[in-house]
């Protein structure tokens, strides 16, 4: 008999979804809690595994599923699950990092240019129609990126190729602050390790790449950003709540950094109403660190790589728990 497959977001592969309908008893809910909950609710109690990203699953979900054995995360990062409880039953976890490094690296270099050279400002100026002379004025100038240098805190996979593109696409130097010495990565980029303040107060590009856990969550706050300079850029691609956007956007009002980039935030989708958007030096985007469709292919087949594997009794390469 085939186990159950609980699907809980979509899955960026025809071919593996056929794949994954052929070997296992499939149900497909794209909206978990919401017009698909009672399928839901009904799938987790038969469900032997499960497949998908975004979807909090806590302890009084997780109590739902009693025939559960392995959770298969189309992401990398896996705040969203109830970790204690799953080592207390003894539920595998795995998830899908190496798929979403580069791609995620890109969205961030992305991120750093537009802010730096101020171009959701520009391009919404040219279709306001207020570019009525040649020259525009120097007060829309952006910065410089080439030649800065760049501050990565969490120099993970993410963060070592975001620092790659930097040093050598770029020409800039990298400092990184981190629980460990990266040797390895110190020698390829000349990189150098510092405290967290010292990188505060000294880089130019100010990149946050850590994952979110209870020693991260509001890392950078009111003090952290007094520690910036004026002419500091900081940029997010981590987890929202890494984040206090509340000191966020006091710091950007008073202009005590030039500006800031995010990828990511505390409540997502981000309300239109909140005060971050009323802020012109602050270029957000919806959180689009893996959305490409190479990149989500390739998550979902590493995802239904872990899944076979941990159904078959070996040890899935992504392996969380």
């Amino acid at each position: 008999m085939k186990p159950n497959l609980l699907i809980f977001s979509r899955v960026s592969s025809e071919h593996v979804l056929a794949e994954l309908n052929n070997l296992y008893h499939v149900t497909y809910c794209l909206d978990p809690l919401g017009a698909d909950e009672q399928r839901f609710m009904a799938a987790l109690a038969e469900a032997d595994a499960m497949l998908g990203a975004s979807l909090k699953l806590d302890r009084k979900l997780l109590e739902r599923a009693p025939r559960l054995k392995v959770i298969a995360s189309v992401s990398a990062g896996y705040d969203n699950y109830d970790l204690a409880y799953l080592r207390e039953r003894g539920i595998g976890l795995t998830n899908t990092p190496d798929a979403v490094t580069e791609t995620t690296a890109d969205t961030a270099f992305l991120l750093l240019m537009m802010t730096a050279r101020r171009a959701l400002e520009m391009a919404d100026w040219v279709r306001r129609g207020q570019w009525l002379e040649k020259n525009i004025p120097e007060s829309m100038f952006g910065t410089d990126v080439h030649g800065k240098r760049l501050g990565i805190i969490g120099l993970g996979r993410i963060g070592a190729a975001i620092a790659r593109r930097g040093h050598f696409g770029f020409g800039m130097s990298i400092v990184y602050s981190g629980q460990s010495n990266k040797p390895a990565l110190e020698q390829e980029l000349g990189a150098q390790r510092l405290e967290l303040d010292q990188l505060l107060a000294q880089a130019d590009f100010i990149c946050v790449c850590v994952p979110l856990s209870d020693n991260t969550r509001q890392l950078i706050g009111a003090r952290e950003f007094a520690k910036m300079g004026p002419h500091s850029i900081f940029l997010n691609v981590s987890r929202g709540p890494v984040v206090d956007e509340t000191a966020l956007i006091e710091v950007l009002q008073r202009g005590g950094i030039r500006a800031a980039g995010l990828d990511v935030f505390a409540q997502e989708p981000l309300p239109a109403d909140s005060p971050l958007l009323r802020l012109s030096r602050l270029s957000a985007l919806p959180h689009i660190g893996s959305a490409t469709v190479e990149a989500r292919a390739l998550m979902a087949r590493t995802a239904a790589h872990n899944l076979q594997c941990a159904l078959n009794g070996q040890v899935p390469p992504d392996r969380v728990i």
